[in-house]
């Protein structure tokens, strides 16, 4: 059994000195899961989430979907092209193509985090990609996504601040009337 299988089993065993393992961790796991498999079948990734919550619903065996998994799926698959892009900006010496697809999945849910969830500290969603990668790829993932996050993370901030400036501009409705858009 691999060092890394025995670490993560006493993780979740509560075992001393192991890292526990929490509930928005487990939830970005499966949502890792979601992307990667709607990607390597070529389906909607917001369709199979949607599926799996059905399956969940009429088969107690099956591990429920938790609301962070469909927000994390529902997320990237929104603004897939412009965290695409923001991801491969952002890569030295490889293409967004040649990345595993576990890589490409766990990138695209730190950063969907790092620009949307103002409720995760940047750290945490570095760290929890980096865990994942640690979990789910190969020995040098963790590095590689670390470094690429930490590129990443540097313009989180600006990107945060425009779409809240963007949100709440007044928006015209379409009768011409200004709308400002005043949920918090």
């Amino acid at each position: 059994m691999s060092s890394k299988k025995s670490t993560s089993s006493a993780a979740q065993n509560g075992a001393p000195g192991a890292k526990k393992l929490g509930a928005r961790h487990k939830a970005r796991k499966r949502a890792v899961d979601f992307l990667f498999e709607a990607e390597a079948r070529n389906v909607d990734p917001v369709n199979l989430t949607a599926e799996r919550i059905e399956l969940a619903r009429r088969d107690e065996t099956i591990a429920p979907v938790s609301d962070y998994t469909s927000t994390l799926v529902e997320g990237v698959a929104e603004n897939l092209d412009r965290l695409d892009g923001v991801i491969a900006d952002h890569l030295k010496d490889w293409t967004l193509t040649r990345l595993p697809a576990v890589d490409r999945a766990i990138l695209r849910v730190a950063v969907w985090e790092l620009f949307h969830a103002t409720d995760v500290p940047p750290v945490v969603a570095v760290d929890e990609a980096v865990e994942l990668a640690k979990q789910l790829s190969t020995d040098d993932s963790p590095g590689f996504v670390n470094g690429v996050l930490g590129q990443i993370v540097l313009v989180a901030p600006q990107v945060r601040a425009a779409a809240a400036a963007v949100s709440s501009r007044p928006q015209s409705d379409a009768s011409g009337e200004t709308q400002v858009d005043t949920e918090q």
